[in-house]
């Protein structure tokens, strides 16, 4: 791994070379930081192919890599909570966020739980209640809803156990109040993995504080779909970049709203 941005050192041969090394859990956690405490903030995470693919056959994983998957693993052991679309959770196999050894000190100094809550955004409710995801979590798992979804689907997930928030007046969450109902619950670093149907919402409304992009140095082709998805936008919102790192060709990309 090495940092490509923002430049820390001298860029001579040298000290390229040196910076090229294994880094550690702490360092990950350090250059991932959520803003101060307090302030809700929401990162998305997602990786994407050099022609922009998102997923192959349906799944992220095909397109990932180890340091990927550690960077994935450093971001939910910051977030207070990760939230994710129903439909991601069917795809995926969503299962509870497991507390971390690693992150244990750092996330009680935070005054965080020993793992992030799930949080699932559904307007449908359409999930199966009866899988770990909602029945053995170590942290709750929440279903956001909007006020005006299935009542029958409400009570079977409140039967079950399962914390349901509403953010919005219609059948659906309104993506724009998502992340104040979450703060005002004492989420404030939130961390979501999409799907890419969320993400576009997220986009579209404004929501979107951080995204942080694994490019994977890889071709894909086919009709896959974008890391975010949903409406348009009708002038294009542009970020800052943040930071860059790389390893094996992979970009480890920051960006933040400017």
């Amino acid at each position: 791994m090495r940092r490509l941005f923002p430049v820390t050192d001298q860029t001579d041969e040298t000290s390229v070379r040196d910076s090229v090394r294994d880094w550690g859990l702490g360092e990950l956690a350090d250059a991932y930081a959520y803003p101060s405490a307090g302030t809700a903030w929401l990162r998305a995470n997602m990786v994407s192919t050099l022609d922009g693919a998102a997923q192959h056959d349906g799944r992220s994983q095909p397109i990932s890599n180890a340091t990927d998957m550690r960077i994935f693993g450093t971001l939910r052991g910051l977030a207070d909570a990760v939230v994710v679309g129903a439909e991601t959770v069917r795809q995926e196999g969503y299962r509870p966020a497991r507390a971390r050894e690693a992150f244990a000190e750092r996330r009680a100094a935070a005054g965080q739980g020993p793992a992030p809550a799930i949080v699932v955004v559904s307007a449908s409710l359409e999930l199966d209640f009866a899988l770990p995801l909602f029945t053995t979590p170590l942290v709750p798992t929440l279903v956001v809803t909007g006020a005006a979804a299935p009542a029958d689907r409400v009570a079977a997930a409140e039967k079950a156990g399962v914390v349901v928030v509403t953010a919005g007046e219609g059948a659906g969450a309104e993506p724009a109040r998502i992340v104040p109902v979450l703060a005002e619950r004492g989420l404030t670093r939130l961390l979501t993995e999409g799907g890419p149907r969320l993400l576009g919402q997220f986009v579209a409304a404004g929501a979107l504080d951080e995204l942080c992009l694994t490019v994977a140095p890889m071709l894909a082709a086919g009709d896959a779909q974008r890391i975010a998805g949903g409406p348009r936008m009708a002038v294009p919102e542009r970020f800052a970049l943040a930071a860059v790192l790389e390893e094996a060709g992979f970009l480890f990309t920051r960006y933040r709203r400017t």
